[in-house]
């Protein structure tokens, strides 16, 4: 794992990141979309982040992207901008080797240097639980899940909820 690098994410990253999301929603519970979106999407919604100061990166080794992570508004009301939600999402060949704890980790430092005070968590399916153990290794803690709130693959789905403090958190004004 030691040639794994995290770096910021650029276009030229779309067609990877494109491909591991599209798995995601056709596979997995992380996401309650139904139809992956496409490139032209994902490439609007990476943009978006970027323009709107949020910190988006991959990992990658020899070349291939392996997984990607963003954090971006948690709600869009004034009184929320220094909460940011995150997502992590790591190719299936690529599950289980750490990466997904290097991207969280660099995010965490990408939104404390934002002077952003608060990381929340909102991990489709309460069975997600390496997605709950890797947030619960890198400092989140549990504080609820939403149950029943998405139905996908012919059954009801819950949010969990987590959420971590970043920098001085609320000990201080920002």
């Amino acid at each position: 794992m030691s040639d794994i690098s995290i770096r910021p994410a650029t276009s030229a990253d779309i067609p990877a990141i494109t491909r591991i999301y599209a798995h995601a929603v056709r596979h997995g519970t992380a996401s309650f979309e139904f139809e992956p979106p496409d490139e032209n999407e994902m490439t609007r919604r990476m943009r978006a982040l970027l323009d709107g100061g949020y910190p988006y990166l991959v990992a990658e080794d020899g070349g291939a992207v392996l997984g990607y992570a963003y954090a971006g508004p948690y709600r869009t009301r004034p009184a929320y901008r220094y909460t940011v939600e995150n997502s992590i999402y790591v190719a299936p060949e690529a599950q289980r080797r750490g990466i997904g704890r290097l991207l969280l980790d660099r995010l965490i430092v990408e939104c404390e240097a934002r002077n952003y005070r608060l990381m929340i968590a909102v991990i489709g399916d309460s069975a997600q639980t390496p997605s709950i153990e890797l947030h619960q290794a890198a400092g989140f803690k549990m504080v609820g899940a939403f149950e029943a709130v998405g139905y996908k693959f012919e059954r009801w789905l819950d949010s969990v909820l987590m959420q971590r403090p970043l920098g001085k958190g609320s000990s201080a004004p920002p």
